[in-house]
């Protein structure tokens, strides 16, 4: 599973922080420092525009 949308879960409070850190395999303090990685953000999703030609 993409950590990020575990951790999306967790901050729209889906999940606990400890079910998070389970499912990620490790600890909860671990999470706190994957909350702060820019990385874990959201995915963010770009429409594409139509090509024209």
């Amino acid at each position: 599973m993409d950590k990020r949308k575990v951790i999306t879960a967790y901050r729209r409070g889906m999940i606990s922080i400890q079910e998070c850190a389970q499912i990620l395999g490790v600890d909860s303090g671990q999470v706190m420092g994957l909350m702060n990685d820019p990385q874990m953000d959201e995915p963010r999703f770009v429409q594409k525009q139509p090509m024209h030609g």
